[in-house]
């Protein structure tokens, strides 16, 4: 009889299964449970390890399946935590927020980009990082866990993180594109006589630009980003061919990537020490410059000055929740991805607090990083600051390029600005594959924890990713860009799946039970805000906004002038269903499936898995635990590391 070893090291819950399957001797109930469930049922299992026989018979080898690796978590909390922010805090909070801000009244844009934030933002961000604690589970398998029926929610987040990063480390590519012209001994995009340039270019004195210049011929800047960095065509009809200086830009970002993540979250919990801080040192260099700099008082004022008559403007307050919703990396599965790498006993309702304090008061504090500079900018040119302020990649690649080109030592400044760029980029760009990685291998877990299958599915998924980007880095790479900014990765889509999201838990799996969960976790119950917004506000405001958005969609145009063709918008289309209709498909496969009559299926569906963490049944006297709880659990050294 051949003995079967198993160096598997036993916890004590696994010790006291073993006990008590001691006297199971008919191997054959063994195995129809191992088949009825459709996974190996390692309670049985250990039996036939380590008693080495089926029923008197030899164990053969193929009997025993490998039992796949225990999942990670992170070495300490810290690792988290700079995680998560290395996520949520990216380029929205440098190129996006201070433009909307000073765009729709100025300080009075906080008044609806406060209330998004506190009904739908911190909310969102709670509920999808309690998930996947509570669960230990990725993306996918969360919803399975708490809600089979809501599973295509988790499938259409992992389209829209396989999108976004597909399109969001080209960004990258031209920020390391730009990083490299930076150290030339004079900045390029500072001069006309280049081999780009056309005879309408002009360069950007002190004081000597007119208006009439500017509205009349072409910034040195934007002949540089438009003919040199893009070499922008006509239209999305005219691809062209590859840049191959970009296409080794884009290769290098991700061949980053891949090793930032490549061995989970052992890798990057270490490597965000760096990536998530070094940002904020930048960001701190460039403020203090930026608010030396003359004309820096205007800028500022520009930015913050308030303006509540743009409050009667429906479009200010789609605009704050669309930037909650970018910012925060709520509803795609990300936050349930690193959640589920927390002790279970982490306190995630007050890490959320925090992180999501820290995102605004990032987003607040480079507004006065970019302004000041803008303000220098319009002073040096004796123009309108207006005139200079830009959004998105206009100000990270046209706007502050031109405004470094005006200060002592440029290449400094300029090396300062893009490293920054690309670190806050990179962070979120790896933090997104390992959320992809992560809900596969929790979906799979005996085909991709083992050995390095791991390390070739992400492979898989990087070559993959890279191929289809180069489309981006052609002639007309930027118009394939903004299909997939646009539709990919929409607002309209986040708010849907924001509407199940709120809907699945606050409704069909219980409030009240994700509470109790969460008490379980933490040691007592969080404010009673969030489960009412999980009930009724989140789903309300955000069912408002994208009725809102229906109403006023407008087909995407490049500055306004270049209309897609036909198709091109049939391509945009299909890459937002390609992911909401996951949902409403995933139900109905679910609900063919599933034996029963209807009201069976649906019951069925809804329930919860039963190997989910069971919270302590409540007693008569709950009230008192309650208040003690709220007083001596939160210092209790036994759960020191929440």
């Amino acid at each position: 009889m051949v003995q079967a070893k198993d160096t598997h090291k036993w916890t004590p819950q696994e010790t006291r299964r073993l006990i008590n399957f001691r006297g199971t001797r008919d191997n054959e109930f063994l195995k129809s449970e191992m088949i009825a469930r459709k996974q190996w049922d390692w309670s049985a299992g250990e039996v036939v390890m380590e008693q080495g026989y089926k029923s008197g018979n030899a164990v053969q080898s193929g009997d025993i399946p490998t039992r796949p690796p225990e999942r990670e978590q992170w070495a300490n909390k810290v690792q988290y935590f700079l995680a998560v922010a290395g996520n949520i805090v990216g380029l929205g909070n440098v190129w996006r927020f201070p433009y909307l801000c000073y765009k729709n009244g100025g300080g009075a844009f906080f008044i609806p980009y406060i209330l998004f934030l506190i009904t739908c933002g911190i909310p969102l961000f709670f509920l999808e990082t309690s998930l996947g604690q509570y669960t230990s589970q990725g993306g996918i398998t969360c919803w399975k866990k708490i809600c089979p029926l809501f599973q295509g929610l988790g499938f259409g987040n992992q389209v829209v993180v396989l999108y976004t990063g597909v399109y969001y480390i080209v960004i990258l590519a031209w920020a390391i594109l730009f990083l490299f012209f930076s150290f030339h001994a004079e900045l390029p995009w500072a001069t006309c006589g280049n081999s780009w340039n056309t005879e309408t270019c002009f360069e950007h004195g002190h004081n000597g630009t007119s208006e009439g210049d500017i509205l009349t011929d072409t910034s040195s800047v934007i002949e540089f980003w438009e003919r040199r960095i893009l070499g922008l065509s006509g239209g999305i009809e005219e691809l062209g061919n590859v840049h191959w200086d970009l296409a080794l830009c884009l290769l290098l970002a991700w061949v980053i990537c891949y090793f930032c993540v490549w061995n989970g979250v052992k890798t990057t919990g270490k490597i965000v020490y760096f990536t998530a801080t070094f940002p904020y040192l930048m960001l701190f260099v460039l403020l203090v410059r930026g608010l030396t700099l003359p004309g820096a008082k205007d800028g500022i004022i520009f930015y913050l000055y308030p303006d509540p008559s743009r409050l009667m403007d429906p479009q200010v307050w789609l605009d704050a929740g669309s930037q909650i919703f970018y910012s925060y990396g709520i509803c795609t599965g990300v936050l349930t991805a690193l959640g589920s790498y927390n002790n279970y006993s982490n306190n995630c309702y007050r890490d959320c607090i925090y992180l999501c304090l820290l995102n605004s008061l990032t987003s607040f504090v480079a507004g006065f990083a970019i302004f000041s500079v803008l303000g220098f900018m319009a002073y040096e040119q004796g123009v309108d600051i207006s005139m200079v302020a830009e959004s998105g990649p206009g100000l990270v690649f046209i706007a502050y390029p031109r405004a470094v080109s005006m200060m002592p030592v440029p290449q400094l400044w300029a090396v300062s600005f893009f490293i920054m760029i690309i670190f806050l980029g990179l962070d979120s760009e790896f933090v997104n594959q390992e959320s992809l990685v992560t809900a596969l291998s929790d979906l799979y877990p005996s085909i991709f924890r083992t050995g390095v299958r791991r390390k070739l599915l992400l492979l898989a998924l990087c070559v993959g990713s890279f191929l289809i980007g180069l489309l981006m880095v052609t002639d007309g790479g930027l118009y394939v860009f903004l299909l997939f900014d646009h539709y990919a990765c929409s607002g309209m889509t986040l708010l849907f799946f924001a509407i199940l999201q709120s809907a699945c838990v606050g409704w069909v799996y219980g409030s009240d039970r994700h509470y109790d969960n969460i008490q379980d976790m933490i040691g007592y119950r969080p404010w009673p805000f969030m489960k009412y917004c999980w009930q009724y506000l989140t789903p309300a405001v955000c069912t408002c906004t994208l009725v809102f958005s229906l109403v006023k969609y407008t087909p995407l145009k490049l500055n306004n002038e270049y209309e897609y063709p036909w198709w091109g918008y049939v391509i945009g289309g299909f890459l937002t269903l390609s992911s909401t209709m996951l949902v409403p498909l995933w139900m109905l496969y679910a609900l063919t499936v599933t034996p029963g009559s209807l009201s069976e299926r649906v019951t069925a569906l809804c329930m919860p898995a039963k190997d989910l963490p069971s919270p302590p049944t409540k007693k008569k006297h709950e009230v008192f635990q309650t208040f003690t709880e709220l007083h001596t659990l939160r210092t209790n050294s036994s759960r020191s590391n929440r």
